[in-house]
């Protein structure tokens, strides 16, 4: 689990853990726009978070009084962000909407942490969040400017980064303070897993078991891995630079790019492609100028 890794102790670790949380948040990203009901398949993800929880919770020694605020924070933030989540992926393209959503939070999580938070950002990384940002930016533009109709799914993917950069910042701090890494991620995983089921249930009504049956497969296991791609993050949150981390988990619009265009037949042309090299030059420069 990811508050028990004896073997990655120093702060070499943090880099390959977050780049591993990104390919499995792409990954389960891309099986959760796949389903045709998102509404049920996003509440399979939080079933899922919710019984993992109430499992670790039971074994995690407890977070220390002073992390309960920032876990019903995170709670509520990331709630709202499966919401906005799933509206954009009901209005747009995962092409595009994937690395909206995930290109909008590093930047918000440079300007909070250095100006608000009073975190110190060297001029080096601060190139490489800003290369890093650029080939997002490129990622998600690549097919050129929205038209009209495009806005209310890319207003709800901009959304989504700012919860994303939300709930990271809270649990960067909310980890710091917890005193069990493992308690903390356990606590949150319960807490924040029950809030869609609850949302939905009063949506859909007695409706959305018959909707949960046939994709419990494809959603419970959407809802593991995105259980194992947040819990490696918050690990690394624990030990490493939070503008640094969240530059590095949004490498996943890279992986994000390829499954658009392998898995759902997407265009990648040679925009895309650019924008994703410009993605692993920021990576680069954002790892020297780290060292």
């Amino acid at each position: 689990m990811p508050g028990n890794l004896p073997l990655l102790t120093g702060s070499a670790a943090v880099p390959l853990v977050v780049l591993a949380s990104a390919v499995l948040h792409a990954t389960w990203n891309g099986l959760t726009h796949g389903l045709r009901d998102k509404l049920a398949g996003f509440t399979l993800i939080s079933l899922a978070s919710a019984g993992c929880g109430a499992v670790l919770v039971c074994f995690a020694p407890p977070p220390a009084p002073a992390a309960w605020p920032y876990i019903a924070a995170s709670a509520a933030l990331q709630a709202t962000y499966q919401l906005l989540l799933l509206r954009a992926y009901q209005l747009g393209d995962f092409g595009q909407m994937y690395p909206t959503a995930r290109g909008t939070s590093p930047v918000v999580v440079a300007l909070v942490s250095t100006t608000l938070l009073g975190h110190s950002l060297p001029v080096g990384q601060a190139i490489g969040i800003a290369v890093i940002s650029c080939g997002l930016a490129g990622l998600a533009l690549a097919d050129g400017l929205p038209c009209r109709a495009q806005l209310p799914a890319l207003a709800a993917a901009l959304g989504t980064g700012v919860m994303i950069a939300s709930y990271t910042l809270v649990d960067g701090t909310g980890v710091r303070v917890s005193g069990s890494v493992f308690g903390y991620i356990a606590w949150l995983f319960l807490c924040q897993g029950l809030v869609l089921p609850l949302i939905a249930l009063a949506r859909r009504g007695p409706a959305l078991f018959t909707a949960l049956r046939p994709l419990c497969g494809r959603g419970l296991t959407g809802g593991l891995l995105s259980l194992l791609a947040y819990g490696l993050v918050v690990w690394a949150q624990s030990r490493g630079d939070l503008s640094t981390i969240a530059a590095l988990r949004e490498t996943s619009i890279v992986f994000g790019a390829l499954i658009g265009a392998f898995v759902f037949r997407e265009r990648l042309g040679h925009r895309r492609v650019t924008a994703a090299a410009t993605v692993l030059v920021g990576i680069a420069v954002l790892q020297i100028a780290g060292q």
